[in-house]
């Protein structure tokens, strides 16, 4: 096992911890907002390391292509994604904050 495989399970490993927890955010979060925001960070960033990990396991320009599509669509596509979200809730006037219990 080389430095190369090391990174590659530190990155596959990383990636599919933050997947995870936008998952868990996505049900434990309370309003649109937060849910919008655990939908798109962490899930965009753990794609990535999981895509990085690809890539040194297996360093060709070969693979680096597809990848790298793979990669920029998933940036977009999440971005837009993420807008279309906040201004659907915005237009629908969905409540921003949870409703306070403690009066």
């Amino acid at each position: 096992m080389n430095a190369l495989d090391v990174a590659a399970a530190g990155c596959l490993l990383l990636g599919a911890a933050l997947a995870f927890v936008a998952g868990v955010g996505l049900v434990r979060f309370p309003d649109t907002l937060a849910r919008m925001h655990a939908a798109s960070k962490p899930q965009v960033v753990g794609v990535l390391l999981v895509l990085a990990a690809v890539w040194l396991r297996e360093p060709t320009w070969a693979t680096a292509g597809p990848l790298l599509v793979v990669g920029l669509s998933q940036v977009v596509t999440v971005a837009v994604a993420a807008y279309m979200v906040g201004r659907a809730a915005y237009l629908a006037e969905s409540p921003q904050d949870p409703p306070d219990d403690s009066a």
